[in-house]
């Protein structure tokens, strides 16, 4: 035998802190390849330009965190909020009492008792998971590029050491950090106004069949009436 211990480094830590520093060496070194992994994958694309792959990677971020929404929801948020939904409800119909006054205080109490724990811990529940599915992955590569994209790496990629510049005789430029920031929002809002722009166009395209099936409806009974006399 070699004598070599098969055992991995961060088992062999004698205190809390040293396997603190060895986890932290061996995620270091994992976010460093994820980030050189990532650099070779958009050299293909750095002919386009820096604000092309900045957009670019801006629109990955965001289709990536509006899919992490959509699909992941622990057990817990869902509770919660079934639970906040329950008393809400509750709180409504004691507002639609006959007793204004009767009501209005069954309403405080409920607020006092139930509604307003159940709204904090649903409101802490959705603050932490949108944390894992917006903030982590928009962070996360806000870091690299604030890294990988400084000013000295566009000099070397682009030919300049700034992403826009605004101005003649005393511009301001802008770096890749901000360009990304910008994307991100500009992104986000056109996604939104998509969708609000698609429910309205649907729902008034069904309203608009509905209209159409009940004037056709009408229009054949009319004729059976009229027919039929």
């Amino acid at each position: 035998m070699s004598g070599r211990d098969p055992s991995p480094p961060i088992l062999l830590v004698k205190s809390m802190d040293e396997f603190f520093d060895a986890t932290w060496e061996y995620l270091y070194a994992l976010i460093k390849e994820g980030a050189a992994g990532l650099d070779t994958l958009l050299s293909p694309l750095h002919f386009l330009g820096p604000i092309p792959v900045i957009f670019f990677l801006a629109f990955v971020v965001v289709v990536i965190t509006r899919i992490l929404k959509k699909y992941i929801h622990t057990k817990r948020l869902v509770e919660l909020e079934a639970n906040f939904q329950h008393w809400m409800e509750i709180r409504e119909q004691a507002t639609r009492c006959e007793d204004s006054e009767k009501g209005r205080a069954i309403a405080k109490n409920i607020d006092k008792a139930k509604l307003n724990r159940a709204y904090y811990d649903y409101f802490l529940e959705s603050l932490l998971l949108s944390f894992v599915t917006f903030m982590l992955p928009v962070f996360s590569m806000a870091a690299y590029i604030n890294e990988y994209y400084r000013a000295e790496r566009l000099m070397e990629l682009f030919g300049r050491n700034y992403v826009l510049k605004f101005g003649g005789t005393d511009p301001i430029v802008c770096g890749a950090l901000f360009c990304y920031i910008c994307s991100v929002v500009f992104i986000s809002i056109s996604f939104w106004i998509i969708k609000l722009i698609s429910k309205r166009y649907f729902r008034n395209r069904f309203e608009q069949e509905e209209k159409t099936s009940s004037a056709h409806h009408v229009a054949e009974q009319s004729m059976k009436h009229s027919s039929s006399n």
